[in-house]
């Protein structure tokens, strides 16, 4: 099938690596690491999701989320102000907005995420969830550890998830 519609995409080089942003409709469906595992799998999910392919464009929305990247990693935003557009099921969306909840500078666990969305013995497919998130950083799911508080696995990769959450906490 011939794809309709166009995903806009830009790179975005963050202190901890290259980020791929996307914008569909003037709302930010991509904000995902360029060398992650899952970024064949990320990618088609879109595409199909929204009958579009990739073009690499300058959008406003893409802009604003540049500026408010940049301010993130100064330690001067605290919290995106961004319009999202998640692909995937309902479950997953169900777990992504989970993950908008968790506030700056906080983490959470697997379980408490199944808990919140009321099925706390999904906690493999809430991880599963997780993985799948396109929209690294904004939806925040750096902010998830071991319920032990151990590291656990991350997109953009340990490294990166440890910097991250020694950024939000100021260290």
């Amino acid at each position: 099938m011939r794809s309709l519609n166009e995903i806009h995409i830009q790179s975005y080089y963050s202190p901890l690596g290259e980020l791929l942003l996307g914008s569909f409709e003037n709302q930010l469906c991509l904000c995902d690491w360029q060398q992650r595992q899952k970024r064949a799998s990320i990618d088609r999910r879109l595409q199909t999701g929204l009958n579009a392919h990739y073009v690499n464009k300058k959008t406003a929305i893409i802009d604003t989320a540049f500026k408010q990247l940049n301010r993130y990693f100064r330690q001067e935003l605290t919290q995106f102000d961004l319009p999202i557009l998640m692909v995937g099921t309902d479950f997953q969306q169900r777990v992504w907005r989970s993950l908008q909840t968790i506030p700056y500078a906080s983490t959470t666990s697997y379980q408490t995420i199944a808990s919140t969305i009321h099925n706390k013995t999904a906690v493999r497919a809430v991880a599963n969830a997780i993985g799948a998130n396109a929209v690294s950083l904004i939806i925040p799911c750096h902010r998830i550890i071991g319920s032990h508080g151990s590291l656990t696995g991350y997109a953009g990769g340990l490294a990166a998830k440890k910097q991250l959450l020694a950024l939000e906490q100021n260290q």
